[in-house]
């Protein structure tokens, strides 16, 4: 019998992200069967297990970049993976969320929603914060208004909670509202969502708050429950696990990094809101986004909320930038998306439930507007 490769983890499990990781990591090793891994429960700021340092293993998936890793690796000449995202230096084979998608990803979702005004709540030092904050930025000042709050999260020089809160307060109160702020992650949304409640801001009538990594847990205990993006961390572990496989085999691969797009967002109470002061276009829209997969056209809006067609058309142009239909072939787009990544059922079933007279139309729209089929997407999205 073969030897099993010796494989160390050191990847955290104190967050969501980090056992969304370990679950990707572990539907690679039960595909195998032949590696014994190395691991022991800890946190972001946890030291090195003192055994790595002595440790004649075969590979290394580390959340961790620092220079004792290094000449650990260096030195024992161990094939590494790195998921490190806290910098943005690797000198190894790196694999990440797409940083970019989630910030853009962020912003589409207000955008959608009628704002007009953004906002940005991330830390200090941190590359993935800074990577979102710059992608959401970018598309939200073309857009509209755009302010951001940063503060340090971790180490001597960060903020005690009761200054930290009396500054997010004091900001909050400097924005345009009704605005939508992305949090660059759950718990910075939840940061804020207290931020609103001590100081009687609306959430989310005046403020809106969108976080990332989907933490089930927190999201549901933030007041009101937090809509978050869903990075596709489970892909990047198990895409991680196949890395280092091939390395360990004595394969040569260049380094660099590769980054792994968000799932979708999973939308709570927090950012349940139309963002528009005129209420029949805001019932045109909620009627829309309720009624398109059910096969509706720009009449059956027209016979349900009391405006003329050409003032829907200026209007939701004025708005969302798109007029009736685009808006109506949107909401068919992301449910198709999301069914596609979420499930397992046929291209054929998905057209139906979301309002497609045939499969060959969502086909068409998929190639017009993603240059690429349905079925080339649910690919793109599977480990």
């Amino acid at each position: 019998m073969a030897e099993k490769k010796r494989v160390a983890l050191i990847v955290e499990s104190s967050g969501v992200y980090g056992r969304e990781l370990l679950k990707g990591i572990m539907r690679y090793c039960r595909s195998t069967d032949d590696w014994l891994v190395y691991y022991e429960q800890r946190d972001l700021s946890s030291e090195l297990p003192s055994w790595l340092m002595n440790w004649a293993g075969h590979g290394i998936i580390s959340r961790v970049a620092n220079r004792e890793l290094a000449e650990v690796v260096k030195q024992q000449g161990i094939p590494l993976v790195q998921l490190a995202d806290r910098s943005e230096e690797s000198d190894s084979v790196s694999l990440r969320s797409d940083d970019t998608a989630i910030g853009k990803m962020g912003f589409e979702h207000f955008a959608d929603r009628g704002f007009q005004s953004f906002a940005f709540c991330g830390f200090e030092d941190e590359a993935w914060s800074v990577r979102r904050e710059k992608s959401f930025v970018q598309h939200a000042s073309k857009y509209g208004q755009c302010c951001v709050y940063r503060s340090r999260w971790h180490g001597a020089t960060m903020t005690p909670w009761e200054v930290e809160q009396a500054n997010l307060i004091r900001w909050l109160g400097t924005l345009v509202k009704p605005v939508g702020v992305m949090a660059c992650c759950d718990i910075r949304g939840h940061h804020v969502l207290q931020a609103c409640a001590q100081s009687g801001f609306n959430a989310p009538e005046e403020v809106a708050v969108l976080g990332v990594d989907n933490d089930e847990l927190l999201c549901q205990l933030c007041s009101p429950p937090l809509s978050s993006v869903i990075p596709n961390a489970e892909m990047v572990g198990y895409l991680a696990a196949e890395t280092l496989a091939v390395k360990m085999e004595g394969i040569e691969q260049e380094t660099g990094e590769s980054h792994i797009p968000p799932i979708g967002i999973c939308t709570r109470h927090s950012t349940e809101i139309v963002a528009i002061d005129d209420p029949d276009i805001a019932a045109a829209i909620g009627y829309i986004r309720e009624n398109a997969c059910a096969g509706i056209s720009v009449r059956d809006v027209l016979k349900n909320i009391p405006v003329s067609r050409s003032t829907l058309e200026r209007q939701l142009r004025k708005y969302l930038r798109r007029s009736p239909q685009q808006e109506i072939r949107n909401v068919r787009m992301r449910r198709a998306c999301e069914l596609l990544k979420m499930t397992d059922l046929s291209i054929e079933r998905i057209a139906n439930i979301c309002g497609f007279k045939h499969p060959e139309y969502m086909h068409a729209f998929f190639k017009r507007e993603l240059k690429m089929t349905p079925g080339e997407y649910r690919e793109s999205t599977e480990a």
